[in-house]
C-alpha cells in the first residue's frame, strides 16, 4: 500500500479571532500551503476533509465547500467531517485513507469553529450534544461534571489527589507561554492553579480548557510526490480509530478510556512501535483528568499511575520520559472543537 506523509501544516492563533469561517480558514490554509518547501499549487489538492462540530451555530449545511472556494481549491471533492470533539481527527485518518488506498495523491485535512460568536447557552448546548443527550443531559449532568465525576472516581481507586491535576495544569500552561499561536500564554504557579474557584468539585478554573476560535489545515501527499514538495515529509506511520459508551452508566470503567487504549494499540501495531519509544504527545486535555487518563490508556504511565507522572514532571517538555502537549494542550492553547485534532498535528509536524 501507499505510504504517505504530511508535508505542510499550518494554523491560526486560537482564542477570540477577529476574521469570520471563511477568512479563518483562508488564513489556515494558506500557511499550510506557504509551510510546503517547494512551490505548492493549492490546485493540487484532489480531495479534502474538513471537521466541524458546530461551525458558527450556523444552519449552513454545505459547509466544507464553502471553505475550500476560498482558498484556492474551487471544485475540490470536500465533505465536511463531524465527530463532535473529534471531527478533525477523523478528517486528518480520513485524509490519510484517501491516499492509503490509492483514491488521490494530495489530500487537505483540517478543521475550523468559531466558538466565540456563540452566546454561553449555545456553547453550552454544543458542548452538551456531544455527550449523552438521552439520560446524562436531560438529568443535568454537564460536560465538567462529566469529568468531575471521572477525577472523584479516580482519586477513590488510585493514590492521587487534585494536587496531580494542578501539576498537569501548571506544566500546559508552561508549554503554551512558548506557543504563539496559544490562547493563553502565561504561566501559572501551582499555588494560584489550585486555588482556582470551583466549576465542579473537584475540577476548579484551571482544570478546564478555554473554547475558542480558530482553523487548523494540513496537507498530505502519497510517498511517490512527498519529496516533491519537502526534503522532511512527516510519515504517517500508523492510524487507529476507536469509539465507546458515551454515557458514564454504560461504561465498565470510567477511569478509563477505552477508545484510547483500543486505537492507540492499532495504531502501535501498523508502526511496529510502543509506548516506551514516543517521545512526544499531543493528547486531548479538555479537562486536567483527561490527561492523566491518557497517558495510562497510551501506555505512558501504568494504570493508576497517571497522577504520579504528572506530580514527577514526566510530561514536560524536555525533561521527562514523553513530552505531553508541547503546545499547550487544550488547556492552554485552547480548544475550537472541531479544529483542535488537526491542531494537533499541526504541533506534532512542527517538532518533527
Amino acid at each position: 500500500m501507499v505510504d504517505v506523509a504530511v508535508v505542510g501544516a499550518g494554523q491560526t492563533k486560537y482564542g477570540n479571532h477577529p476574521l469570520g469561517l471563511k477568512g479563518m480558514w483562508a488564513e489556515a490554509a494558506a500557511k499550510a500551503f506557504s509551510s510546503v518547501d517547494g512551490d505548492f499549487d493549492p490546485a493540487a489538492v484532489e480531495e479534502a476533509f474538513i471537521g466541524s462540530l458546530a461551525f458558527g451555530g450556523s444552519q449552513l449545511g454545505n459547509t466544507a465547500a464553502l471553505l475550500t472556494e476560498h482558498s484556492g481549491m474551487d471544485g475540490v471533492a470536500v465533505r465536511r467531517v463531524e465527530n463532535a470533539c473529534a471531527s478533525s481527527g477523523f478528517a486528518f485518518r480520513d485524509a490519510w485513507m484517501a491516499i492509503k488506498s490509492g483514491q488521490a495523491d494530495v489530500v487537505v485535512a483540517g478543521g475550523i469553529e468559531k466558538m466565540n460568536d456563540l452566546t454561553p447557552e449555545r456553547k453550552r448546548y454544543w458542548l452538551g450534544v456531544s455527550g449523552d443527550t438521552e439520560w446524562e443531559r436531560l438529568a443535568g449532568l454537564t460536560f465538567p461534571g462529566t469529568y468531575a465525576l471521572m477525577a472523584r472516581r479516580y482519586f477513590h481507586e488510585f493514590d492521587a489527589t487534585h494536587d496531580d491535576l494542578v501539576h498537569v495544569s501548571v506544566k500546559n500552561h508552561l508549554h503554551g507561554s512558548m506557543n504563539a499561536d496559544a490562547h493563553i500564554r502565561k504561566e501559572v504557579s501551582f499555588e494560584k492553579a489550585a486555588g482556582g474557584f470551583m466549576v465542579a468539585d473537584p475540577l476548579t478554573l484551571y482544570d478546564c480548557c478555554p473554547t475558542s476560535d480558530g482553523a487548523s489545515c494540513v496537507v498530505l501527499a502519497a510517498d511517490h510526490l512527498a519529496h516533491k514538495f519537502t526534503d522532511t515529509p512527516v510519515w504517517v506511520k500508523g492510524a487507529g480509530a476507536a469509539s465507546d459508551n458515551l454515557a458514564l452508566h454504560d461504561r465498565p470503567s470510567i477511569t478509563q478510556l477505552k477508545a484510547t487504549q483500543v486505537a492507540s494499540a492499532k495504531a502501535y501495531g501498523m508502526a511496529g512501535l510502543d509506548a516506551r519509544q514516543i517521545d512526544l504527545a499531543e493528547v486531548h486535555d479538555c479537562f486536567t483528568i483527561a490527561e492523566v487518563l491518557a497517558t495510562e490508556d497510551l501506555g505512558f504511565a501504568q494504570r493508576g499511575e497517571g497522577g504520579r507522572f504528572a506530580r514527577e514532571g514526566e510530561g514536560r517538555l524536555n525533561e521527562g520520559t514523553t513530552t505531553v502537549n508541547s503546545s499547550g494542550g487544550l488547556k492552554s492553547k485552547g480548544h475550537p472543537l472541531g479544529a483542535t485534532g488537526t491542531g494537533q498535528v499541526v504541533e506534532v509536524f512542527k517538532q518533527l
